[in-house]
């Protein structure tokens, strides 16, 4: 890996786009270094699970909004609407607008948290998209994936974004750009402009992931991936940007993130060093905000020993800066606590979350956030009595560089109204690469077919399935099968849409 360094510069003192962090990414965009087998098997797992997720959510208001949306697109050649007709098309960045909903609808794909946090799955549909609008097959799917995942990775361990309250997809715009550019094998001066152009447009605060959290929070990354189709097809012809958009005086570093007294350091691959960071990511078992995974976990292992919830009378979760300040108690939201509050909010409460695990033994990504579920007077009883504190050693833990070390858990004291006091942790989730049952092939496999019954078809699922088992060979052809059609026989008949503008 090599280190590169980006500060703030000033009109006054230039600085010529090879030593401008976003023409370094386009350098590895533009880099040919073959795919290793075991990145491609991973970059399969991350296909599979987004189309689980997605088939989970068809059916919810915001993804229905998208896919109307998209479908008054056609495009020829186009590509394809997860859960429309197979045969229908649109314009690429009209598909990862929908498909990207359809993924993180649900907040239940891949993960990576660092200096910031990401989905780098979101990645995914605009490149899938472009992929079958141009015509490309497997092998070159499989570069441009593994292409936004580098980015994305190397952007989110080098430059914190939350401490400034910009949304964590001002990653995501470059980091599809760029993989978008590999897909399409560009020249590095196109990937350039794209790259600064996807960043320019994809700034935006966090107040998406803040107080009443709406339907935005599932919108947002589909945004960026729908941005950066946009921006390739502009640097393609010949289009400049806002340079130099990282460093410029009034660029992204200056005005938005640290200022003239800031540096970043961003490690990207060397000429020829082949892109593996998909596999420093983690995916879901459960349909939550990722710091809450391990403790869904723990409260189930908790659970046996705590008996009757009645008797609790206070939990406290010592845990991360990140883990406090974002889904625990110092975020200082109102509606974290509120019974009313929408599943957008809830699955950003931990104490929602850990009150309802605990309760339950068991955590689902409908029932758990049903409005009923939520308003049950016993669990919202337990819900405010739980606090989170931050804990040095933890927030020590989030941020360590060494993947042995690095954690997203807590530990959780739990006391009953006898006084006495039940305590356990647990660092990472049991699904992470080194929980107690790290997620493999099979893994992934049984939560796509957990997720898409009753939605898609048996049959395409199983054609779907067979596509991504033979993922690096595939045809063009094949390539713009790698979609799902939504089974019309179990579709509810009540799920209007409302009109828009198109």
């Amino acid at each position: 890996m090599q280190a590169h360094r980006v500060r703030a510069h000033k009109s006054s003192e230039p600085l010529e786009p090879p030593a401008q962090l976003a023409h370094r990414i386009a350098e590895v965009a533009a880099d040919p270094a073959p795919v290793d087998a075991e990145t491609t098997e991973m970059i399969g797992n991350r296909i599979i699970d987004n189309a689980a997720v997605a088939a989970a959510a068809l059916r919810r208001r915001p993804v229905r909004s998208a896919r109307a949306q998209a479908l008054r697109h056609p495009c020829a050649p186009g590509a394809a609407v997860i859960g429309a007709p197979a045969a229908t098309r649109v314009s690429p960045e009209w598909a990862a607008w929908a498909n990207g909903v359809a993924v993180r609808e649900l907040d239940f794909h891949d993960t990576f948290l660092a200096a910031d946090y990401s989905h780098p799955g979101d990645n995914i549909p605009p490149v899938l998209a472009v992929a079958q609008h141009a015509g490309l097959g497997g092998r070159e799917l499989v570069r441009g994936i593994a292409t936004g995942y580098e980015i994305q990775v190397a952007l989110v361990k080098g430059i914190c974004l939350h401490e400034h309250k910009i949304d964590h997809i001002a990653h995501l715009g470059p980091s599809a750009a760029a993989g978008i550019g590999a897909l399409l094998d560009l020249p590095v001066s196109v990937v350039y402009q794209a790259v600064q152009q996807a960043l320019h447009v994809t700034t935006t605060t966090r107040q998406s992931r803040k107080g009443e959290i709406s339907s935005w929070k599932a919108y947002a990354p589909a945004f960026a991936g729908k941005m950066a189709v946009e921006a390739v097809d502009r640097a393609m012809r010949g289009e400049g940007a806002p340079s130099p958009a990282y460093e410029g005086e009034d660029g992204f570093i200056a005005r938005l993130l640290g200022g003239f007294g800031a540096s970043y350091t961003v490690e990207l691959p060397a000429p020829g060093e082949p892109k593996r960071a998909v596999l420093q990511t983690y995916t879901k078992e459960h349909s939550a905000e990722y710091q809450s995974q391990a403790l869904i976990d723990l409260a189930r292992r908790m659970r046996p020993r705590v008996g009757d919830t009645s008797r609790i009378r206070s939990v406290t979760i010592r845990t991360s800066h990140h883990t406090h300040h974002v889904i625990g108690t110092g975020a200082g939201d109102p509606q974290k606590t509120d019974p009313r509050a929408g599943r957008e909010t809830l699955d950003h409460s931990i104490m929602y979350i850990f009150a309802v695990a605990l309760q339950d033994g068991a955590w689902h990504h409908e029932r758990s956030y049903a409005p009923e579920r939520a308003r049950r007077p016993d669990t919202v009883e337990l819900w405010r009595r739980i606090t989170t504190v931050e804990d040095p050693a933890w927030t020590e833990r989030y941020h360590a560089a060494d993947p042995e070390k690095k954690a997203f858990g807590g530990h959780v004291a739990i006391e009953l109204d006898d006084g006495s006091v039940i305590t356990d942790e647990l660092a990472v989730a049991d699904a992470h690469p080194l929980g107690e049952r790290p997620f493999t092939r099979p893994d992934y496999v049984a939560k796509f077919r957990t997720l898409a019954d009753g939605v898609v078809p048996r049959p395409d699922q199983d054609a779907f399935l067979d596509l991504v088992e033979r993922l690096p060979g595939l045809s063009p052809e094949e390539v713009r099968r790698l979609t799902l059609t939504e089974d019309p026989g179990t579709a509810p008949g009540d799920l209007p849409v409302s009109k828009g503008l198109f």
